[in-house]
């Protein structure tokens, strides 16, 4: 398995309100572009660190990034999945208003490119270059925080 970034490591311990302040002193920084790996956070759990784990082994790994070339603000991304990291659900990505603070984030849209995830809205805000700290939205309803990094 491969090891989880520090910086992202400590966000694994933090509550969901510290990682929602660090996400609104955020600016929405660069869309990523490309591969990246990703880590779930199930903020203010003690098996926080288990959790991760265990959803990048059996479940999700992160993203894949395809900005549109004439417009690097928008584009489409691809969830790896499955221990296999199979590629499965498309998203739009875009600049938007943040549901959370109502300031720019990017925001990954599967409302009109997946069936199944179609209730899903992602948010991303780049914290530091290459690392993204996220929200999971279902519906109006904020579910689930998780981190992308960007793979060189």
């Amino acid at each position: 398995m491969t090891t989880i970034d520090p910086k992202i490591k400590k966000w694994l311990s933090l509550s969901r309100q510290e990682l929602d302040q660090i996400y609104k002193d955020a600016e929405a920084g660069a869309i990523p572009s490309g591969d990246t790996r990703g880590t779930a956070i199930v903020a203010g759990s003690l098996l926080s660190k288990s959790y991760a784990a265990f959803a990048r082994l059996f479940g999700w790994q992160g993203k894949v990034f395809d900005l549109f070339a004439a417009d690097c603000d928008k584009g489409l991304l691809i969830n790896k999945i499955t221990p296999f990291s199979l590629s499965f659900i498309v998203a739009k990505v875009y600049r938007d208003d943040s549901w959370m603070d109502g300031k720019e984030t990017i925001v990954i849209d599967y409302s009109t490119t997946s069936f199944f995830a179609k209730k899903i809205r992602d948010e991303i805000r780049e914290v530091e270059p290459g690392i993204y700290l996220g929200k999971v939205w279902f519906g109006k309803t904020r579910i689930l925080d998780f981190a992308l990094k960007h793979v060189n």
